[in-house]
């Protein structure tokens, strides 16, 4: 669904939208191995989009930072990841509100992944630049957050992508930018 600026959608069909994101959530994790770390070796023989997908269907463990954040990767296609979660108590800054972080790793992990869905088998990507914007709180009572990453380009060395985090209302929470180095994975970890 696409939102446009200060369009947000009624309460009915902002209650329809929950209900489907949940739905895609319930379907997501369902599949979803326990997280945990994978190998140079096995990212190496897999494009960035198989990799991925592999999450979606319980081939490839999602990283064990989105538990703890509590997101999880609900969407994948060429250029496209869609990441859904709900920040908790323990993503709250002194003030009481949702930590900047926390938008970061949400927003961050959509626009690193949705390049990674671009890359062949043998490369990888990281970000060297993060540009965040964000708009408002999110509130605890929000039942989920969707940040979803579009690459905008790809190429050998460089990719951009861009993002938006928004509720299940349209409401903007925050976008951003990010340009990722493109690299080969080494055959064995440095020692």
């Amino acid at each position: 669904m696409t939102f446009t600026l200060n369009n947000k959608l009624a309460p009915e069909a902002a209650n329809a939208v929950l209900k489907d994101w949940l739905a895609l959530e319930q379907q997501a994790l369902s599949n979803q191995l326990s997280p945990q770390a994978t190998t140079t070796a096995q990212w190496r023989s897999q494009t960035g989009l198989q990799a991925l997908s592999g999450m979606l269907e319980g081939v490839t463990p999602p990283a064990p930072m989105g538990k703890n954040l509590n997101f999880y990767i609900v969407h994948v296609s060429q250029g496209r990841v869609v990441f859904q979660g709900r920040p908790q108590a323990e993503h709250l800054n002194p003030m009481g509100t949702v930590h900047g972080g926390w938008y970061a790793t949400i927003l961050d992990s959509a626009l690193g992944c949705a390049v990674h869905t671009m890359l062949p088998a043998g490369r990888a990507y990281t970000t060297s630049q993060l540009n965040l914007q964000l708009v408002r709180s999110i509130p605890l009572h929000e039942q989920r957050i969707q940040a979803v990453g579009e690459v905008v380009h790809c190429g050998r060395q460089l990719a951009t992508a861009q993002g938006q985090l928004r509720g299940p209302d349209g409401t903007l929470y925050a976008h951003a930018t990010c340009t990722c180095l493109i690299f080969d994975l080494p055959e064995s970890p440095p020692k």
